[in-house]
């Protein structure tokens, strides 16, 4: 039997350190009920709960939240500083955007949330940088269904920005666990995923 992504990701905990060295990214286009993707993450994933046109987010929101502190995940909100902060999760965000005031306040306590920022390029990678995020997601670095049309990376490209980036660096697109070992070479600190995760194709 194939092992599955997470299994796989079990390599990226040494360099992940503190952060989170597997994420599972939701998407209500893709489908998949993210409660159960959640469920079935290791302990030290996290979440990105993205999920933007659902109504209801706030409650779906709410239940990740007691579902990843009942299993030792971490949970991000993405582009949503304010829902994150009523749960005490991390912020993910879209390349070119900021956190908002209160979020970087809360980020300058000792128990600081975590904040991710997208990237698809050097620029971008050096901006989250200066923004003090925790953790880039570099993308696409291999072809993905969920943007077809975008052109991937690939492994020397993307090992170069990671070497520069100035911050640990999380491949996103494609990402599957027979490419893990490609993407750790590359100098990932983490994957992210949607489908390989949620069980969405």
């Amino acid at each position: 039997m194939a092992r599955s992504l997470a299994e796989a990701a079990r390599v990226l905990r040494r360099r992940a350190g503190a952060l989170p060295y597997l994420i599972l990214m939701t998407d209500e286009r893709r489908g998949g009920d993210p409660l159960a993707a959640a469920s079935r993450l290791p302990p030290g994933a996290a979440v990105i709960l993205r999920h933007d046109g659902v109504s209801g987010r706030a409650s779906l929101a709410a239940s990740l939240g007691r579902l990843c502190r009942s299993r030792r995940l971490r949970l991000l909100v993405a582009r949503d500083a304010r829902l994150a902060l009523s749960l005490r999760a991390g912020l993910h965000l879209a390349e070119g955007m900021r956190p908002p005031a209160p979020f970087r306040l809360a980020r300058r306590r000792p128990r600081r949330p975590l904040l991710t920022i997208a990237a698809h390029g050097m620029a971008a990678l050096a901006r989250a940088h200066r923004l003090g995020a925790d953790l880039a997601l570099l993308s696409p670095l291999f072809p993905t269904v969920s943007h077809p049309g975008a052109r991937p990376l690939g492994t020397l490209r993307f090992a170069s920005l990671a070497r520069r980036a100035g911050l640990p660096v999380a491949a996103l697109g494609g990402v599957t666990a027979s490419r893990v070992a490609a993407a750790r070479a590359a100098g990932a600190a983490a994957v992210a995923s949607v489908g390989a995760l949620s069980g969405s194709r």
